[in-house]
């Protein structure tokens, strides 16, 4: 796939996904009884669910028909880094043995890695080896780094809780347990070659595709059999905004080289 392309996919998926979790927000705040916000997400006030809502859709909409996208994709990441800073880090010191908060805090700075990479591939062309130390390639590399450092919490979790990882495997899929412990190993080969940038766009070309399968495979039957569970919803769309946010690093990764 073509740089400029696998850009665009993962643009998309990643737009796609943020506007799903405002019109979450929103469905929740109408008391419409559509399925409410699952982690990393909180429903919260129902006012206040209206404020998020929308400004998710916003920034959705934004980001998928490229009006003020690079605006909006920054303010989107600056938000996320925001809520893991205030909210998931005390929660995680306050009981280091959950995985829960450390899941969640994972998901929401991965998805604020991939805004943040984002802004810097919506600032120009092709990558220029003068622009290095722009604002837009500085923001290309933290959201690299940001995207990269939840990869070891989730691939940490998988080798810890691989048991449980593995009731999660759809039965027609055999070596279950397999599975759990080669995704684990994986999150970290791709944490690795991200943050070291060896083979990187390969990585996050890869880590992309592996995400998109979880959606197909995984994600979407289990929304089929509970279409009124919002975790459900919320875990497919998360997963759908991963595979995005891979998808554009690695076409950010591969205008550098």
């Amino acid at each position: 796939m073509k740089i400029e392309n696998l850009i665009k996919t993962g643009r998309i998926f990643f737009a796609v996904a943020i506007g799903f979790f405002g019109v979450q927000y929103l469905i929740y705040a109408s008391g419409a009884g559509g399925p409410a916000p699952g982690p990393p997400w909180t429903p919260g006030p129902r006012p206040w669910a209206y404020v998020i809502g929308g400004a998710l859709v916003l920034v959705g909409l934004s980001i998928a028909t490229g009006k003020l996208a690079r605006l909006a994709a920054v303010l989107l990441g600056t938000g996320l880094l925001l809520r893991v800073l205030i909210v998931y880090v005390l929660r995680v010191l306050a009981n280091l043995h959950d995985p829960g908060p450390w899941t969640s805090g994972g998901e929401v700075l991965a998805m604020c890695g991939g805004g943040f990479v984002l802004a810097g591939t919506l600032s120009g062309g092709a990558f220029n080896p003068k622009l290095q130390g722009s604002k837009s390639d500085r923001m290309t590399q933290l959201g690299r780094y940001l995207y990269a450092l939840p990869l070891f919490i989730f691939g940490t979790q998988h080798l810890m809780y691989a048991k449980f990882v593995a009731t999660l495997v759809p039965a027609w899929i055999p070596g279950h347990l397999f599975w759990a412990y080669f995704v684990g190993i994986a999150f970290f080969a791709a944490g690795l070659l991200i943050i070291a940038r060896k083979l990187a766009p390969l990585a996050a070309t890869l880590l992309g595709l592996m995400f998109l399968l979880w959606v197909i495979l995984l994600h979407l039957p289990r929304v089929a059999a509970a279409p009124r569970d919002g975790k459900e919803w919320t875990s497919a769309f998360v997963a759908l905004a991963m595979s995005g946010g891979a998808f554009v690093l690695a076409g950010a990764l591969a205008r550098r080289e």
